[in-house]
């Protein structure tokens, strides 16, 4: 199973705007099926699948003990390693199945809660054709100035951060355990305030995967960057909707994956 895609960017450094080739990790969703009853689905980077089962299934309790899954087999279900079904056959616990939001996905790396669930009609969104655009000196010095615009990160280290950059004076800064907390809570601040978000960037801590990638969509934010990469899924995601996505802003360089009009070097 390929764990890498390969894919072109966008870089600047050092100045200079120009086009090379990069790699990313692959990003699948994983629907788990028990007993022929759907649970959930995650996202997860395509290697040990049947572990990543075992684990989510006895960490949640909805098994006891490896002793009780009877039967587990991993299904690519459209033969292009993108979608997987983990079929199960298991002494369950009932309790812990009816709990379950049985539409619910569980996004990579951020436990099980409902604020993660993406819908497919929410992200059926507008595809972005503005014409908005910043100068990459700018993202260069926000991003420098991030982390020290960052209290709970500054104090404790420990939590994800969000910032949405509107001008110099108006920006909202989200902290949370989890990184699609911070995007929610910075965007629900620049709309309590009034502020259109589709003239803004978004700026994340973590990576940039298909859950928050999608989140800048369905807010109609232009630009997207981190300090670190994207998923395969991230990039298509923002490929199809015309989202500018870029890692790696670190210094003076940056990997633009996808719609590189937005930045002016």
């Amino acid at each position: 199973m390929w764990t890498i895609f390969e894919t072109e960017v966008t870089k600047i450094k050092n100045g200079k705007k120009f086009i090379t080739e990069d790699e990313v990790i692959r990003e699948i969703k994983l629907t788990i099926i028990v007993n022929d009853k759907r649970i959930g689905a995650m996202m997860s980077v395509p290697v040990d699948l049947k572990e990543l089962t075992v684990g989510y299934l006895i960490s949640e309790n909805i098994v006891l003990a490896i002793e009780d899954i009877k039967n587990l087999e991993i299904i690519d279900i459209d033969n292009e390693q993108k979608n997987f079904d983990a079929i199960v056959e298991a002494n369950v616990v009932d309790e812990s199945l009816d709990r379950l939001d049985l539409e619910g996905v569980i996004v990579s790396g951020c436990g099980r809660g409902a604020s993660t669930h993406i819908s497919p009609m929410a992200i059926e969104a507008q595809i972005m054709k503005d014409d908005f655009s910043v100068d990459a000196k700018l993202l260069f010095e926000e991003m420098g100035k991030f982390y020290g615009q960052c209290p709970l990160y500054e104090q404790t280290g420990c939590v994800h951060t969000a910032k949405v950059y509107f001008d110099e004076n108006t920006y909202f800064i989200g902290e949370d355990i989890a990184q699609h907390n911070t995007i929610d809570k910075a965007i629900g601040k620049a709309r309590l305030a009034g502020i259109d978000v589709s003239k803004c960037f978004l700026m994340v801590s973590g990576r940039l995967s298909s859950e928050m990638v999608a989140k800048a969509v369905m807010h109609q934010i232009p630009i997207l960057a981190s300090r670190t990469a994207s998923t395969c899924r991230g990039v298509n995601i923002a490929d199809k909707f015309g989202l500018t996505l870029i890692g790696f802003v670190r210094g003076e360089g940056m990997n633009i994956y996808r719609n590189p009009r937005r930045i002016n070097v």
